[in-house]
Order: structure tokens, then sequence, then C-alpha cells
């Protein structure tokens, strides 16, 4: 596959580096693991192969090969050749044939997920991009025209779609460590205003704006403390931050809560000047919501193999 033009950024990334945070290397990683994992799925690859992550602008692809493959996450106007083509859904694309991205019109990420997967060689275990050291992925950056990607499997499956997720603002979290440590007032601000998503926000972390600004009972001083992807941290401006996929290892701020893990990626599908409202769940909750999008890819899977 070759790039012909590159205005989104678009780098290659698996599920994330995991078991070198105690060294100071981050996750990184898709932004929306349960999109890469449908992908993966409806193209009958493992739920970890490395995909193409695209956000924010426009990307044309030139197959040099026979390849199936899909997009899912973020819903982009995508053309194949001149004919348009819809996400989750399974595609054949012939060689010398051009994949067009043009805009996400729902949504911030999507994935492009290839059967057979992409040739990329894992550092610390892992094929994503990190962008900030310029390792990993494709030569450590986003990817840009005359990059030249291999593909390990040329081949033509049937064609069949799946159901996505459906998009939503309310975003699901449990309680975090500093929780108490705030205001009754910021508590219940916390969940009953919504938040705005702010252009600076980036795949590190996303900062929100509320009328609002969260309060502590008192000053807090912290020691620097182990972080990690959909902790909200609350700096003294009280504007949270949720930490997102190229998080940190470490931070000082207090956290009033944690996106639960089946809700990352809508959190991360939330497009710059818009909102979103957090409800906090408990523990229990938590845990079955996760079965529940497990059981989705379980799904995917299944059907996938069947056609």
């Amino acid at each position: 596959m070759k790039i012909l033009t590159a205005n989104a950024l678009a780098s290659i990334q698996d599920s994330g580096r995991f078991g070198y945070r105690s060294m100071g290397v981050g996750k990184n990683g898709v932004m929306d693991s349960w999109a890469l994992q449908a992908g993966n799925a409806l193209v009958k690859n493992d739920l970890n192969e490395p995909a193409i992550e695209i956000a924010l602008g426009d990307l044309t692809i030139q197959f040099e090969e026979d390849v199936s493959f899909c997009l899912t996450g973020a819903l982009y106007e995508a053309y194949l050749d001149d004919k348009r083509i819809p996400s989750y859904w399974r595609i054949n694309a012939q060689a010398g044939q051009t994949l067009k991205l043009l805009r996400p019109l729902q949504g911030m990420y999507s994935y492009l997920c290839v059967h057979g997967g992409f040739d990329i060689e894992p550092v610390l275990q892992s094929a994503s991009t990190n962008l900030k050291a310029g390792f990993g992925g494709f030569e450590g950056r986003y990817l840009k025209a005359d990059d030249i990607l291999k593909v390990r499997t040329a081949a033509s499956l049937p064609v069949i779609g799946v159901a996505r997720l459906v998009p939503t603002r309310i975003i699901r979290v449990i309680k975090s460590s500093e929780y108490e440590r705030f205001t009754p007032s910021s508590k219940d601000a916390f969940e009953s205003q919504q938040w705005k998503l702010q252009s600076s926000s980036n795949r590190m972390g996303y900062r929100l704006a509320g009328t609002s600004p969260l309060e502590l009972i008192e000053p807090t001083q912290m020691s620097s403390h182990g972080v990690d992807i959909g902790m909200i941290q609350v700096p003294p401006q009280g504007q949270p931050i949720v930490l997102m996929a190229d998080a940190q290892t470490t931070g000082g701020y207090p956290k009033i809560a944690t996106v639960i893990n089946a809700d990352i990626g809508l959190m991360a599908q939330i497009r710059f000047g818009k909102t979103c409202q957090f409800v906090i769940v408990d523990l229990e909750q938590a845990l079955r919501e996760q079965q529940k999008r497990q059981h989705y890819i379980d799904q995917i899977e299944e059907y996938a193999h069947e056609n």
C-alpha cells in the first residue's frame, strides 16, 4: 500500500505497549480499542493486529495488491475509486485501486484494518507509534506521502458488514482516589454539567471546560504518582483533563474519577467543541459494561469466521 496524500494525522497503532511504564515508557496504542478490535475481528485478524489510526483530515492510499479491508471507529466519508464505501463493512480492493478518506462525518478516530495485517516490526513488544520518543510504528512518526506499507496477506474475503457501537456523550466513570477531597458542590458539578472538549486536546489528554470549575476542600500537596489512560486529573484552575492513549507515566494532580474501560473509546470519539457528561457508576457495573463490549467483539469474530 502506498500513501499518496496524508493531510490527516495517521499512524500505526495496536492496543499498546505494556509492562514498561516503570521505565518511563508510555502505553501509546489506539485511542479507541473497541473500534480496533471490531475491525480486526471483521477481517479475521488477531484482535491486536496493528491498524492505521486516522484523525482530523483526508488520506489517500493506493493498493498495490488485492486486499480485504474495513474502516471502523469514526464514520469517514470514504471512496474506493469513485464508489462510496461504508464503515464497519469488509470491502475488497484490487491492485491499483485507490482509497480516499475525505473527512470524518461523525467521531474523531477511524481505523483502517487489512486482512493479514501490516508487516510492522514490533518495538518493546508493540507495533504502536510512540510519537514523542519517535519509535515504533512506521519510523516512529505520522504517515506521509510516498510511504509504503507492506501487507502480509493478499486475499479477497466475502463482503459483509456489522453494526457499530452506538455513539453517546454520556461517559461513565468510577470514583478515583481523591474524589472525597473535592467540595460537595464540585462533586455535583462534575456530574451535572456539560463539559466541552477543547481544541488543545490531543492523544495525551482531553482538556475539558465547564462553567463551574472543580474545587478541593483544602489545598492538597501530592507527590508524583503513576497515572494511566482514563484517569481524570484536576489542575489548580479546576478544569479537568482526561488522560488518553499517549498519557505520561506519572502525574501530580488530584484525580476525581476514571473513565471505565468500556467507555474510553466513546470518550475518544468526541469531537472538538462538543460536550460530554459524566455519570458515576460502581465497579460492578463497570465490569458488566466491559463484558458487554467483549461480547460484542466475540459476536463479530464468530460472524466473520462463518463468512
